[in-house]
């Protein structure tokens, strides 16, 4: 199983962030991103994918655009969303599903 396998599989929920540095949007949605783990700490477990540097990865999940963050519960993708996306609503979203 690939590490990626064993994240996404966690009892909690796991946040993937797929991103490009390039990405403007992606950049405004980095503080965000910390600022939910920083509200939210171990009932979240948040990570970042660069799709320039995991292609195959990101090729496999579909994604088209960055940033699209996928939303994972016991290895089940629960919800997923492409570009900017408020911190409300992101927290919002992780505690429905928790």
């Amino acid at each position: 199983m690939s590490k990626f396998s064993e994240i996404i599989n966690q009892e909690k929920p796991v946040l993937v962030d797929f991103f490009a540095e390039w990405c403007g949007p992606c950049q405004t949605m980095s503080p965000i991103l910390k600022q939910v783990k920083d509200e939210l700490g171990e009932k979240v477990f948040i990570i970042k994918i660069d799709v320039d540097k995991n292609k195959l990865l990101a090729s496999k999940f579909k994604v088209q655009g960055v940033p699209t963050l996928i939303l994972y519960k016991a290895g089940k993708q629960v919800w997923r969303q492409s570009g900017l996306v408020q911190k409300r609503d992101l927290i919002q979203t992780i505690n429905n599903i928790s």
